[in-house]
């Protein structure tokens, strides 16, 4: 029996501390078959981030997802999408409603958080280290900024959109990952990202009202 969890679309607070890589095409994990990678120069574009969400959000959890940068469709309204690749986290509600509404891959996970100097985490499920990341903010906090992107999933072998409204400040970071070479991010290891920040006194509106 699935875990209870609020109809879409979701609202959530919180922050997060996010990475973009650049990954050669090849080494990219499976992407579902109903989209297709935004390429830049036979390079893919991946997004990385580890979230805490608070209240007054409807849902308290710690998250590390991975999502890469798809090619924008018309028919989705949003010149910016993505689909979710690999994602984990430590609330029941929020992983059954997101496979469940989204057809989102959330698995379990275990978190460790340290934000005695900037913010560290890590993350490990079935007793197997995932990946470690050190963040440390840099500059002041910009205003608050709007943006609006669209996540892409496959349900039932079809694209499953769901727009994604979201209001944060933002400001440039430091980040050193490590990330175990065999586990679910492998293609990431070895690899530094090209840019990282820290977004701060996030709201999202996650998912359709029209549904």
């Amino acid at each position: 029996m699935s875990a209870a969890y609020p109809d879409e679309p979701w609202r959530l607070a919180g922050e997060a501390f996010v990475s973009v890589w650049s990954v050669p095409r090849r080494a990219l994990p499976r992407v579902p078959d109903v989209v297709s990678p935004l390429m830049i120069g036979g390079r893919a574009v991946v997004v990385t981030a580890w979230i805490d969400y608070t209240p007054p959000g409807q849902l308290s959890y710690h998250e590390l997802l991975a999502t890469v940068a798809t090619r924008p469709e018309r028919r989705f309204r949003s010149a910016l999408a993505a689909s979710i690749t690999e994602i984990w986290v430590d609330n029941e509600a929020s992983r059954a409603g997101g496979r469940e509404l989204w057809g989102i891959p959330k698995e379990s996970a275990v978190f460790e958080l340290d934000r005695s100097d900037g913010f560290t985490a890590s993350a490990s499920a079935h007793g197997e280290w995932i990946a470690t990341a050190s963040f440390t903010p840099r500059g002041p906090v910009g205003p608050a900024t709007r943006a609006a992107f669209t996540i892409i999933q496959s349900v039932s072998g079809r694209p499953w959109p769901s727009p994604v409204r979201a209001r944060m400040r933002a400001r440039f970071a430091s980040a050193t990952w490590t990330v175990n070479p065999h586990g679910p991010l492998g293609y990431l290891a070895g690899r530094r990202p090209l840019a990282s920040a820290h977004l701060c006194d996030a709201r999202l509106l996650f998912g359709s009202t029209r549904r």
